[in-house]
């Protein structure tokens, strides 16, 4: 239910036109301090249209919506009209739609019939699943959760990095200094070594640069031995990639990478040349975007091999053509910027009208110690080692607050992984995160468990109440009513952390909406036996489908018991 809606209508009725209920909605305020009432609406704009002060018409309006059953109080404050909503006709309407509806609830409508494709997590095969790339993996997750609670239908896509010049370093490093036992033995950490010495030697070795390249155009070229290394390689990065993702709970429905667009690229290059956009720069082919005010895209190297830009053209006009997407999002981080505008450039020069449903979603860095984690530097904390720490970590947590739990390792599984997950998303997606598991796994404060921990303490409340039915009747206490009013936003909150692409929205809301619970469950005994009872439990109820649900659409499981 909008309350500012409620209140538009009602003033619009007694304001007889002079302003549009859009423009009076637009108008109304949520004050600062709830004891002020529950909207605000600002008397200034109407004291020139009305020739009266604005204290004058905050009161007239006062003692007309003071008639409405819809308020329980109205007060003019100043300039301004002070509104109380009746908690228990406006509570009843929200709860039993919650209590209906269950996981449903929230549900929307505004991407029905559309498509949205996400390029999302996309690590690097033959190098560690690092912290770096958990960042694109879980805000994707939740952009793909939050599109399909909105009702799009989604394709998330994992575009692998199994293709570059990167792979021309890792072969040549291969031949020069690797062991096939000791690989075979833990693929994923020796490659990653491999990579790591290489570039220690290039800065030696300058002639290393040229045959890292050469090795690279002898793969696109198809080169036997060189493909078959490259197979190997990302065969047993995708096994080690398997199991990160089922600790996390991610899938995907396409595992199309880099190399996938390889007998695709042709195609572009030629449409590009058919347009009369290709240029030569230096020996290289690009197409210029001085319009746009962006550097030339590079579409082909001197040496004729490609670059990221072309296989990216290529997959967009292939994701068009697959799944005719009115949305695609790519979840990269920041540093891509230029690249994506590049891309979106070049595909709006060929007229392709659906580049305008292309979206880069930027994020920040993971940080250790204040500085960039580079796998080149062997400066890299390992995804896999700290979800295992964070679930060890939980287990003794959990144990310590409750020994007797009788599936403690699931609990800690989820707790401990969920807490990283949603120490992620709470953050603005631009904002850098310092890397700290102490502060993740703390059950106290804006955290995955405290989240959790809420869903669990309101659970434990209906086992104990041991009820099946629920019904709300209404309740007149401010902190219902605090509650009432968070979960009558859930709708909203969905549908604006979808439109502004900021899983953190809803991350922010469920820690006030478990703080408000809390406060609540400080204050009042829930299991009293008294004509209000059932109202209660049937709150509570409502506040572990909301958590439960929001949790999921972050990609972090609710455990009933911790």
């Amino acid at each position: 239910m909008d309350l500012k809606q409620v209140l538009a209508v009602c003033l619009k009725d007694y304001l007889h036109g002079v302003l549009t209920q859009e423009k009076i909605y637009n108008l109304i305020e949520i004050p600062k301090n709830p004891e002020h009432g529950d909207l605000a609406f600002p008397c200034f704009q109407l004291a020139k249209l009305l020739k009266k002060s604005p204290v004058e018409i905050a009161t007239e309006l006062s003692e007309e919506l003071g008639k409405s059953n819809h308020f329980s109080k109205v007060n003019p404050i100043g300039p301004y009209l002070n509104v109380f909503f009746s908690s228990k006709e406006i509570g009843k309407k929200v709860v039993t739609e919650v209590l209906k509806d269950g996981h449903a609830f929230g549900k929307g409508s505004i991407g029905e019939n559309k498509t949205v494709v996400l390029d999302m997590s996309s690590p690097n095969i033959a190098r560690p699943f690092s912290m770096g790339h958990l960042r694109s993996t879980v805000i994707g997750n939740a952009l793909a959760n939050l599109a399909d609670k909105c009702g799009y239908k989604t394709v998330k896509i994992n575009h692998l990095g199994d293709w570059g010049t990167q792979f021309g370093k890792l072969i040549t490093a291969y031949k020069k200094w690797g062991d096939e036992e000791k690989v075979k033995a833990n693929p994923i950490q020796e490659l990653s070594k491999l990579y790591v010495k290489f570039h220690e030697e290039a800065e030696i070795n300058h002639n290393l640069e040229a045959e890292a390249r050469a090795a690279f155009k002898s793969l696109e070229d198809g080169d036997k031995e060189n493909l078959q290394l490259w197979q190997w390689f990302r065969d047993e990065s995708l096994k080690a990639f398997m199991g990160i993702y089922d600790l996390l709970g991610v899938s995907f429905d396409s595992y199309n990478g880099e190399a996938f667009y390889n007998d695709k690229m042709d195609e572009v290059v030629d449409l590009l040349k058919e347009r009369k956009l290709l240029e030569t720069s230096d020996g290289a082919e690009v197409v210029k975007l001085d319009n746009n005010q962006l550097p030339p895209c590079l579409i082909k190297k001197s040496d004729g091999a490609t670059l990221y830009a072309t296989r990216d053209l290529a997959a967009a006009i292939y994701r068009q053509k697959t799944y005719q997407f009115d949305t695609a999002l790519y979840v990269v981080g920041q540093e891509q910027t230029v690249h994506f505008k590049q891309v979106k450039g070049v595909l709006e020069k060929l007229d392709f009208g659906w580049a305008d449903g292309m979206h880069h979603i930027p994020f920040g860095l993971y940080l250790k110690d204040g500085k960039r984690m580079s796998t080149r530097k062997g400066r890299v904390i390992l995804l896999e080692e700290v979800l295992r720490e964070a679930i060890q970590l939980a287990e003794k947590n959990i144990k310590d607050k409750n020994p007797t739990l009788v599936n403690a390792n699931q609990v800690a599984e989820s707790v401990g992984v969920g807490a990283i997950i949603f120490h992620d998303l709470k953050n603005d997606r631009m904002n850098n995160i310092e890397f700290s598991l102490k502060d993740m796994l703390t059950f106290e404060g804006e955290t995955g468990p405290y989240v959790q921990y809420t869903h669990a303490r309101a659970m434990s409340i209906l086992q104990k109440a041991e009820i099946d039915e629920y019904e709300f009747h209404g309740l007149n206490d401010q902190g219902s009513w605090e509650i009432i009013k968070h979960l009558n936003h859930f709708p909203d909150i969905i549908e604006n952390a979808y439109n502004q692409f900021s899983p953190s929205v809803l991350a922010k809301y469920l820690i006030h909406l478990s703080q408000s619970f809390n406060k609540y469950y400080a204050k009042v005994r829930i299991i009293e036996k008294d004509e209000e009872l059932l109202s209660r439990l049937s709150l509570v109820k409502a506040v572990t489908i909301v958590l439960k649900e929001g949790l999921r659409i972050l990609g972090v499981k609710a455990p009933n018991e911790m």
